[in-house]
């Protein structure tokens, strides 16, 4: 798409360009078209009428005329005083588009596509408001990385306030090292009874659910992309995993167990028992939500502590004293000193 930017078709999606228009009506037709076809329309993927295939990104699908209509209206309400007389014109041009792929071909009033790829943060911030003003009981959300960040915090704050004044419930999964950041400390103290915590040494990547209908996760490593889940078998799916972490997890509310090894912290557990697994220190890092600086002070202590010399050495010497298993198994022995070892 070099060269070609969404300053060369200046148009609203209620009126393509001719090659927009082209384009769109085959996608319309077929379910999809090859992602070379939209290279010289950059208007349909600036406008959201194509989107990447989930099942194989080389393919763009097209968004159903019927939700185009919908989103455009929404809009069109938003400013009435400036732009009333197009939402004519935008119902007029999506409905005759809507026939092209037949009585089938699109979901039914209400419904949203199964999976949806969600293109850059500003389509993944008008989805997420989408759901939050659908939301009427519960959200849940697991929140991986280490300490939150004031900003992190306040870019969800708007939904989650306006959340817990229709009395939604809302429960959020962290990594235990997100309790050492004052930012979540006040963010709950903010929302009072209508958020609860809890953390965990590890949590899966970043996952929002609202009212078990409707899902968001990442679609790629800088979170650039999201994918938005409606099918039934996924919600349940995440669901399930959900609300297994959740009974895993400790309440933020309760102290973390004592070390079951007198010295050895309850991260320096976690981090023995990954590298019992053979990771690497940036894995770990990434898992428990550290930085790999701080993985490796850790990994410095944990060796002092255990009297090793050597990175083989800890190995062993974690497997000796019982640190090769759950941080939630009672420990098997006690570490000598380094002099004895």
């Amino acid at each position: 798409m070099a060269g070609h930017g969404a300053e060369d078709h200046p148009h609203g999606a209620d009126r393509l360009c001719e090659a927009g228009d082209r384009v769109y009506s085959r996608a319309v037709r077929r379910g999809r078209v090859p992602r070379a076809d939209a290279e010289q329309v950059p208007c349909l993927l600036d406008l959201a009428l194509l989107h990447p295939d989930p099942d194989d990104m080389a393919w763009l699908v097209p968004t159903s005329p019927q939700e185009v209509m919908t989103r455009l209206l929404h809009g069109l309400y938003d400013e009435m005083s400036a732009g009333q007389r197009r939402m004519g014109s935008a119902v007029a041009a999506f409905e005759w588009y809507a026939g092209l792929g037949g009585p089938s071909s699109a979901p039914a009033a209400g419904e949203g596509a199964a999976i949806r790829v969600l293109d850059g943060a500003s389509r993944i911030q008008a989805a997420l408001d989408r759901a939050t003003e659908a939301c009427t009981t519960e959200v849940l959300t697991v929140q991986p990385g280490g300490i939150r960040r004031e900003h992190e915090l306040s870019e969800g704050l708007h939904r989650a306030l306006e959340l817990r004044g229709r009395g939604v419930r809302m429960r959020d999964l962290y990594t235990h090292v997100a309790r050492h950041g004052q930012g979540l400390l006040n963010y709950l103290e903010l929302m009072g009874p209508s958020v609860e915590a809890r953390t965990l040494d590890e949590v899966i990547d970043r996952l929002i659910l609202f009212d078990r209908t409707v899902a968001f996760i990442p679609a790629n490593s800088d979170r650039t992309m999201a994918l938005e889940l409606r099918h039934p078998a996924l919600i349940a799916y995440l669901e399930t995993v959900f609300e297994r972490l959740w009974r895993l997890a400790i309440p933020l509310t309760a102290a973390l167990p004592d070390p079951r090894i007198e010295g050895i912290s309850h991260r320096e557990q976690s981090i023995a028992a990954l590298l019992a697994e053979g990771h690497q220190d940036a894995v770990i890092a990434e898992r428990l939500g550290i930085s790999v600086r701080t993985c490796r002070a850790h990994i410095a202590r944990l060796s002092e502590t255990l009297g090793a010399a050597s990175r083989t050495q800890l190995g062993v010497r974690i497997a000796q004293v019982g640190l090769d298993g759950p941080v939630g198994e009672a420990a098997v022995g006690v570490p000598r000193s380094r002099s004895s070892s």
